[in-house]
């Protein structure tokens, strides 16, 4: 599951389920119950796994528990809004 920003557009912010491993940059098996924030305009690459982002990704993308993921989600698009209104 991925929640993008607007629906129909390139999204710059999701909200997807963590996935339990990966291999060679696949997933390999099945998905955890934590969900991982993928910032683009942070310069995060959502086909990085979570262990080959530098720290600073990785302390965006959580993990958080679905409730908490959807606030820090929400929370992490105003900061980037209240930025672009900032320039």
């Amino acid at each position: 599951m991925t929640i993008g920003t607007e629906s129909g557009r390139d999204w710059t912010v999701a909200l997807r389920r963590q996935q339990a491993r990966t291999a060679e940059g696949q997933p390999a098996g099945c998905y955890t119950n934590t969900f991982e924030i993928i910032c683009r305009d942070c310069g995060d690459d959502p086909s990085r796994d979570y262990h080959n982002v530098p720290a600073r990704l990785q302390r965006i993308r959580g993990p958080y528990e679905i409730d908490a993921g959807l606030t820090v989600y929400q929370e992490h698009i105003a900061w980037h809004e209240e930025l672009a209104h900032a320039r």
